[in-house]
């Protein structure tokens, strides 16, 4: 490049980012960050890449973010989109159903269930096939001028221009920044599992939520045959923090329930089914300082009553890469992509919270009118806190510095 002297000014530099985690959060911000010019290497505490967990939700409001950047990640063959959610009582009477079609063609997109390893798939491929460094876990990170160093127990050191923390719930990263924490446990368990399952009530993109006495189960057909579901059972922290029950305790647990989520139990193999306490965490206001942020699960974890986990990750990334696009100060800019994020997130995680206690309601009278309120709630109001969730709020001016 000329400069108006007519000397050559030397090529700028790609920035690198150094991304710890390679879940939905690191591979979404691999796939961002690489499209706007910045180099990344992602570093993962697992030996594999095979992920962990069953199936998921992405949302329309991710879809859309991608799209701002340009990035279509071909998940409509990948997962299968459910134009509405069924909610139903323990035996399956209908309690209303939800529609989602309309405002996903209000917004542009429609909400998907999609096997988690697919995405991982779908964004590696979007990412360009980055570097991944398995076995490294991260210890702690040091900022150094405009540099930063992490080491790993492991014994190797990576250096960057920019750290990423992407390492999920228990994040070493966001360790370093807050300091030690107490998650928030409100005391019950979820179990997920995928398997292929046929049953003549399960077809053109069944998605149904069951509600009990302190405890749900949800059904949503994947691609093909493939069925996706979950389970919660309220029961004291410790116990859900290492539960060790088997498959007949989970068939006990929803003995004369719907006849398809019994199908749907006694089909699934004992080893498919995973085990996850429910938890969160107080939301975090600072998530980072100089060339350090977070992202995802480190950043804002969540209770899974919204099923925006994936999604909001996957705005994270598109967000950060808006403002690192060109970007001259990489510490603000960080610190532009955290103010873009911050109330958004923040409401998520305190209306998951509000959800998860209504949710697992135990009491006879408070599930009665928990069923009453679902039935008769205007659909407008409804709409609205859907339409909420699922829009992309878009990405700051990467011009706008942060006050």
């Amino acid at each position: 490049m000329a400069a108006a002297d007519g000397t050559r000014r030397p090529a700028r530099r790609r920035p690198k980012a150094l991304i710890i985690g390679a879940g939905i959060g690191g591979l979404a911000a691999a796939a961002t960050l690489r499209h706007v010019g910045v180099d990344v290497e992602i570093y993962e505490r697992a030996g594999d890449m095979r992920p962990g967990g069953s199936a998921l939700s992405l949302s329309a409001n991710a879809r859309v973010a991608l799209r701002t950047l340009g990035l279509d990640l071909d998940v409509e063959r990948r997962g299968r989109a459910y134009p509405a959610l069924r909610l139903c009582t323990a035996t399956g009477d209908p309690i209303r159903t939800v529609s989602f079609e309309r405002l996903g063609d209000r917004l542009g997109a429609q909400n998907l269930a999609i096997h988690r390893a697919e995405l991982h798939q779908a964004l590696l491929a979007a990412a360009g096939d980055p570097p991944v460094r398995l076995g490294a876990t991260a210890r702690r990170f040091r900022v150094t001028g405009d540099h930063v160093r992490v080491d790993f127990h492991e014994g190797q050191t990576a250096e960057g221009d920019l750290l990423i923390g992407a390492d999920g719930f228990h994040s070493a990263v966001r360790r370093q920044i807050a300091g030690p924490e107490r998650p928030r446990e409100p005391g019950y368990v979820c179990w997920l599992a995928t398997l292929p399952l046929r049953h003549p009530k399960i077809h053109d993109g069944y998605a149904a939520h069951y509600w009990g006495r302190g405890q749900r189960f949800g059904l949503v057909q994947l691609d093909g045959d493939r069925v996706y579901w979950w389970g919660t059972l309220n029961m004291a922290p410790a116990v859900a923090r290492d539960w060790r029950g088997g498959k007949a305790e989970i068939e006990r647990a929803y003995s004369g329930w719907a006849e398809e989520i019994r199908v749907a139990i006694a089909q699934t193999p004992e080893s498919a089914i995973i085990s996850v306490p429910a938890r969160d965490r107080p939301f975090l206001d600072r998530w980072g300082y100089g060339p350090v942020t977070l992202l995802g699960d480190a950043a804002h974890p969540m209770l899974p009553s919204l099923g925006q986990g994936a999604a909001l990750a996957v705005e994270d990334a598109v967000v950060l890469a808006h403002c690192l696009r060109q970007a001259v100060d990489l510490p603000q800019a960080l610190r532009r992509y955290e103010t873009a994020r911050r109330d958004r997130t923040r409401w998520m995680v305190r209306e998951a919270y509000s959800l998860s206690r209504v949710e697992q309601l135990a009491h006879p009278i408070a599930d009665l009118v928990r069923r009453l309120y679902l039935r008769w709630l205007p659909d407008r109001l409804l709409d609205r806190r859907n339409e909420i969730a699922l829009t992309f709020a878009g990405s700051p001016d990467p011009t706008v510095t942060p006050k």
